[in-house]
């Protein structure tokens, strides 16, 4: 009978100059793919990775490919970007981590020179060896983050509860305790729960709002420290 394409569908009337190929155990008017067809069906099947079994869809056949040899430059190139390829997530968790250090250290800069001024941030950088510098300045955005996350006002709250019998003067200063509805007195925290946006916003700001505080408050204290501190 007439050759018919499986994949175009195309018969040998249609292009008498095709080249055609029977490439696996399919039998009747499946049996017949144009040469080209069947090229571009695998490379449709393989453009995830070259390595990947193709077979026909009809008889579950696998197909033998047989790939030309490449030229050195090509061979070279495809080794150049498979290893790019593979570097690629290390470049970029790099960038991030050297972009989050930079930034570490620039805010902790800018810190130092909020809380002791221009010229004594200067001072100390000056007399400060380099490696100590950008080993120390990081530091400062994480540990006011961490201090943030404790809740030391509830641990101070009940150290002078618990001392407030000695010294009776603390309980003019102290939360009273809430009486519930089955009649016993529970003690009030200070604080409550916080979300990671305010602990992290909190904590990062805190210096900037002490600095401006400060100078507001306590503009005739000659040290940017103690103002700032106040």
């Amino acid at each position: 009978g007439m050759r018919q394409c499986w994949i175009c569908f195309a018969t040998e009337e249609d292009d008498a100059g095709a080249s055609w190929t029977q490439p696996c155990n399919c039998r009747g008017t499946t049996k017949w793919v144009h040469q080209g067809c069947l090229q571009q069906w695998v490379d449709e099947k393989q453009r995830e990775s070259r390595d990947k079994k193709v077979a026909c869809p009809q008889c579950k056949t696998e197909y033998i490919i047989f790939f030309p040899q490449a030229n050195r430059i090509v061979l070279v190139l495809d080794q150049v970007d498979a290893l790019v390829y593979k570097m690629c997530p290390f470049f970029a968790a790099g960038i991030m981590v050297g972009s989050l250090y930079w930034t570490a250290v620039t805010y902790g800069a800018v810190t130092v020179m909020q809380v002791t001024g221009q010229e004594g941030a200067m001072d100390v950088m000056d007399r400060v060896e380099p490696a100590v510098l950008l080993t120390a300045l990081p530091t400062i955005p994480v540990a006011l983050i961490v201090l943030k996350m404790i809740h030391w006002e509830d641990s101070l709250l009940v150290f002078l509860r618990k001392t407030s019998p000695s010294l009776p003067i603390l309980n003019y200063f102290l939360p009273a305790p809430v009486v519930n509805e089955s009649g016993t007195a529970t003690e009030v925290p200070v604080t409550e729960g916080m979300g990671a946006t305010r602990v992290f916003t909190g904590a990062l700001l805190l210096p900037t709002i002490a600095s401006v505080c400060g100078n507001m408050f306590f503009s005739s204290i000659p040290s940017s420290v103690q103002r700032t501190l106040l």
